[in-house]
């Protein structure tokens, strides 16, 4: 590791520290009522938490498959479903203590280094598919900021969340194909543009990715994703017996993603809970309130991704025995 990626390290750690001692200073923060909370939490509840990561997790993983159908070649190996969605499932666990641009990208990366060209597919398929969870996030921070605007309440925000969705898959073909042809503009001088950014704009022309089709199926995806976080967070919620209307956490959820992509933590240690917090004070949750349930939902869908990534894995492992057993037999069948 080079001096400026160490130093890097140390200052997001620093920061991820400060943020969370400005977090319990200024909500005035009982950790021994939030452990009290999550001691409290019923096996039904975690369960049910569990299973709404499930759904989180293969939808995620969907996305990716799509994206490397159209990446990879026709000598590429197609990872299986199991396979996309252990890698998708250890992403998103290592998710919750480093960047998940770079968790995600690390696990697939690695993960598809025997299907062939492993970088393009792994952390440039991840890349792609995931600048989508952010464009919806950027259209339903509107219905968001409207509704705080105007002191709205839920039925406001659900209508205008359900308007910026549709305009979002809607515009997200026309769009697409916009670019498709600045693609195919730009390739079509007969001189090579010499910065390599647009060197690269060009190469996408070719690349399968501008495809309209693709383009809609991922922000649909991208939707159902930030549907499932919120049924996520209420859960959490609700099984440490604090009420926040599923409202609230909803429209809240658009700014948070939003801070944490900006300021870079390991995992949005701190950046997360803090914009939680804040952001559920200004729709009329206390700010005490929306802190003790920051740092437990933290705890728990970490220990709810932690579950699914396990069984996943295990299950990934399990079909590979079977799999070469059944090989093994078959060759021992063919012998005379």
């Amino acid at each position: 590791m080079t001096l400026r990626r160490s130093l890097l390290w140390a200052a997001s750690a620093a920061l991820t520290i400060l943020v969370i001692v400005v977090l319990i200073k200024i909500s005035k923060l009982d950790l021994r009522v939030t452990a009290q909370q999550l001691r409290s939490v019923g096996w039904v509840s975690f369960t049910k938490l569990v299973l709404l990561t499930t759904i989180h997790v293969y939808l995620s993983s969907q996305k990716w498959r799509c994206v490397d159908a159209s990446l990879r070649r026709a000598s590429d190996s197609a990872p299986s479903r199991t396979m996309s969605f252990a890698l998708t499932g250890t992403g998103v666990a290592l998710g919750q203590v480093l960047p998940v641009q770079l968790s995600m990208s690390a696990a697939r990366t690695l993960g598809t280094y025997f299907y062939g060209r492993s970088l393009k597919r792994g952390t440039g398929g991840t890349l792609f598919e995931q600048s989508f969870d952010v464009l919806i996030v950027g259209f339903l921070v509107v219905a968001s900021a409207a509704t705080r605007f105007y002191e709205g309440g839920g039925t406001m925000w659900t209508v205008c969340a359900i308007a910026m969705a549709a305009l979002a898959i809607l515009a997200v073909g026309p769009s697409v194909r916009l670019i498709h042809r600045q693609a195919v503009s730009l390739n079509a001088r007969t001189i090579a543009p010499k910065n390599r950014i647009l060197r690269s704009f060009g190469n996408l022309e070719h690349s399968g990715l501008l495809s309209a089709g693709l383009a809609r199926r991922l922000m649909a995806l991208s939707t159902a994703r930030f549907a499932i976080q919120v049924l996520m967070a209420g859960q959490t919620a609700q099984a440490i017996g604090v009420h926040i209307p599923l409202w609230q956490l909803a429209a809240a959820m658009p700014f948070v993603i939003i801070a944490c992509v900006i300021v870079v933590t390991p995992g949005g240690l701190g950046v997360n809970e803090l914009s939680y917090a804040t952001t559920l004070h200004l729709f009329g949750t206390p700010l005490n309130v929306g802190a003790q349930w920051a740092l437990a939902n933290r705890v728990l869908v970490a220990l709810s991704c932690i579950v699914v990534a396990a069984c996943a894995t295990l299950v990934l492992g399990l079909t590979k025995i079977l799999r070469t057993g059944r090989e093994t037999d078959g060759m021992q069948e063919d012998q005379p």
